[in-house]
This record gives structure tokens, C-alpha cells and sequence, in this order.
């Protein structure tokens, strides 16, 4: 599938053009002031507005596993997907604690299915994980 999103204003890399975007399935294939069009493409006109590249938040607070009745990682997500967050690194106060190499990594499992951004997980320190 095709889609390319003409006039738009798009920032990327510290500068603003009036450009198109090329998007090949659900990954960007081209950034362009203009792009040759392809047979059987969606076009969308984005009317001058902006576009904007998606931002990281460093610091997020997912909850899973243990407290799930406040987030889960799909839940929370999905939250940053639509504030316009592409990649997350989450901190580990979720129970039990992500103070082991072994509960970073069931993290990054439940994350591998659930997830819908980038991710990344932060091991916590303690007075018993020096080794970790």
C-alpha cells in the first residue's frame, strides 16, 4: 500500500520544508520537496500544516507488571502514540521492582507483543544489585 501526503510543511532535522512524504505499507520510504507519483497511491493534502517528527519521552511510568489497575504498557502507549511520543524509556517501579536482568527482560517480552512505540526500560539500583 501506498500513501503519499502532499503540501505539507515538514520539520525534520532543524529545518521546515513544503514538501511530500512517501509511505510504503506503514514505514516512511521518501521526504522529498516533491515525489514522482506511483500508480494505485492514496493521496492525502495536508494544507500546508505541519508535520512533525514523533518525540521521546525518556521518563514514563508503565506499571506493568504488578499494577496493572493503573496502566499497562498497551494502555500507556497508546496514550504516548497519540501525544505524538514514538519512543518511550520506562523506569522500573513496577512490582516486583526491575532490579534483575531477569524481570528487564520479561519487560521487554511483554513489551514485544504489546508495545506500540519504540521502547526501552532503565534497570533500577539498589543495595542488592550491584552485580546486575
Amino acid at each position: 500500500m501506498l500513501t503519499r501526503i502532499i503540501n505539507a510543511k515538514i520539520v525534520n532535522e532543524n529545518s521546515t520544508i513544503d514538501g511530500e512524504i512517501l509511505i510504503k505499507n506503514t514505514r516512511i520510504e521518501q521526504i522529498n520537496s516533491q515525489i514522482k507519483g506511483q500508480k494505485k497511491e492514496t493521496i492525502y493534502d495536508a494544507k500546508g500544516n505541519f508535520i512533525l517528527p514523533g518525540m521521546i519521552d525518556m521518563h514514563v511510568h508503565f506499571r506493568e507488571p504488578g499494577i496493572e489497575k493503573k496502566g499497562t504498557i498497551k494502555t500507556e502507549s497508546q496514550s504516548a502514540v497519540s501525544g505524538g511520543i514514538t519512543s518511550i524509556m520506562e523506569m522500573p517501579n513496577t512490582k516486583p521492582a526491575a532490579i534483575t536482568n531477569k524481570i528487564l527482560e520479561d519487560k521487554y517480552t511483554i513489551a514485544s507483543k504489546s508495545c506500540l512505540t519504540n521502547y526501552s526500560f532503565y534497570l533500577g539500583a539498589s543495595n542488592t544489585n550491584l552485580d546486575e
